[in-house]
Order: structure tokens, then sequence, then C-alpha cells
């Protein structure tokens, strides 16, 4: 569990998720942190997201959304690789709903200049909407929605081999330290014996 920003994230409950998107006023904000709950992408990558990653021309949601290669977190060897992920349908419903800024290429644009916010701000915004929540000492960060998606997968019996090409992980050994094993976990595995 993270401590003063030391250790690994804590994930999320579904309850957790829905008390931090409720402390989230801007519906920007909300969508990012829908983005991020439904793709399991990393959250530097999410707030360089342009629009024509997420929708059509006419503004209609695309079936798949573009994480661009350059936007990604580098693997071992230094190669980047463009993630596509398909939209959740609880996830099209939120894009349907969001209408882009029209005078700006990214999904979320900063407000002084042409560029996307950066990880520091989206960071701001979680840390407020989970201190609101009263979730604070729970160790949440941006890293939560991410470990939370790839153990959500794991404890609903996708395989490994499955959940490393959602998220372009290379390694296995890496994406299985992003599984959280609770002790009841263990005992319900050991019963099935």
């Amino acid at each position: 569990m993270k401590n003063n920003r030391n250790g690994q994230a804590a994930t999320l409950t579904n309850e957790d998720y829905s008390k931090i998107r409720k402390q989230i006023r801007s519906r920007k904000y909300k969508l990012l942190l829908d983005i991020a709950w439904h793709t399991g992408e990393r959250w530097g990558a999410i707030v360089q997201l342009r629009i024509e990653d997420v929708y059509y021309s006419d503004g209609t949601p695309r079936k798949y959304i573009t994480f661009r290669a350059r936007t990604r977190k580098a693997s071992p060897n230094g190669q980047r690789k463009t993630r596509q992920v398909p939209v959740h349908p609880v996830l099209y419903e939120s894009l349907k709903s969001y209408s882009p800024e029209s005078d700006s290429d990214w999904l979320f644009p900063c407000r002084e200049e042409d560029v996307p916010i950066g990880l520091r701000w989206a960071d701001m915004i979680l840390r407020a909407a989970v201190e609101k929540a009263g979730l604070d000492a729970k160790g949440i960060s941006t890293h939560s929605t991410r470990r939370t998606f790839i153990t959500s997968l794991s404890k609903k019996g996708i395989g490994l081999a499955t959940i490393k090409k959602i998220t372009g992980h290379t390694d296995l050994k890496v994406l299985g330290a992003y599984i959280e094993v609770s002790d009841e976990d263990v005992i319900n595995a050991i019963a099935t014996l």
C-alpha cells in the first residue's frame, strides 16, 4: 500500500470509484476518471488523448480508444507501442454524453494554451476528490485505476496472456506485480482443492 507517495498504489472497490467520481465536479475530469477506470491505461497517456483518438469526426465515440505509442510508457527494451482498447458500454455512454471542446485537438485541453493538461494537474484533481471522499488514508494514486483494472480482470478468471495483450505489458512478471492477491483469495484458492 502507498504511504506518503511510497509503495504500491491501492486497488479500488466499485464503491471507492463511485465516491471519488461523485466528488469530481467537472464532466471533463469525470470522463478522465472513467477512461482510466474502463481502460486500465496510465494517466500520463490518457491526458494526452486527442479527440480523434476517441471520437469520429461526426462526434460519435469510436469503438476503440487509441493510445498513441509516443504517449505510452516505454517497455524495458525502450520501445513504445500503440495500444487500442475496446470501449466498454458504460464508458461509451459517458463518451456519448460528453462534448469535447471544439477549439482544441486535445480531449483534455489546458485552459491557457493548446496543449493537453499535465499529469500533475490530473493527479491534483484525483487527490482532491479522494480527500473529499474521505479515502485519502487508503493509498490511492493515479496508478490505482490501472492496478484495479488488472486485478479485476484476474479475479474474473481472465488469463494472464489475455490481460497482457489488453494492457500492453511485455513481461508477465511485471504484469503479475499489478495483481492484488488478498488473504481471502489465498484461502478460497486452497478451498477449491
